[in-house]
């Protein structure tokens, strides 16, 4: 499979506990392969991670969510070159791979991939098909790159 030419801009927030622990997680190599798995365009594609603080702030003004959520993605441009701004906040990100049974690794690379979706113009919230769709198109990625179904119930 070719994969397509990206161009990453890789960010982390101040307000990060455990900030190490992320960054060791989110090598620049990892992060690239992640995104451009998922990728059928070339792309400008900003990643940030964030704190809980931050992560409320951004969904609050543009989701009008009073909450920190997992994964934001804001798409600016999706031909002839993708160019979004994926926000994914930490300590959200944690506690879900933990509840979830999931290492660190696992559920980033799940939730890069579910945002470069998304900045493609994927979408999972019209239709249970368009859902189902994009959850079986993520799973298929992450197994090509070797990880189990995200959606897999234990």
């Amino acid at each position: 499979m070719a994969l397509n030419p990206l161009s990453l801009s890789l960010q982390f927030g101040r307000d990060i506990d455990d900030i190490a622990t992320h960054r060791a997680v989110l090598t620049r190599s990892r992060v690239t392969r992640w995104i451009r798995h998922a990728l059928a365009l070339d792309a400008q594609i900003t990643v940030r991670i964030v704190g809980s603080s931050e992560g409320r702030q951004l969904n609050q003004q543009y989701r009008h969510k009073d909450y920190a959520t997992n994964v934001l993605t804001f798409d600016y441009e999706q031909e002839p070159v993708v160019i979004a701004d994926l926000v994914l906040c930490a300590p959200v990100v944690a506690r879900e791979a933990q509840e979830q049974n999931k290492t660190l690794e696992e559920h980033y690379a799940h939730l890069l991939v579910h945002g470069t979706l998304h900045a493609q113009g994927w979408d999972h919230e019209t239709s249970e098909e368009d859902a189902q769709e994009m959850e079986d198109y993520e799973t298929a990625i992450l197994r090509e790159m070797g990880y189990a179904d995200p959606y897999a119930k234990d």
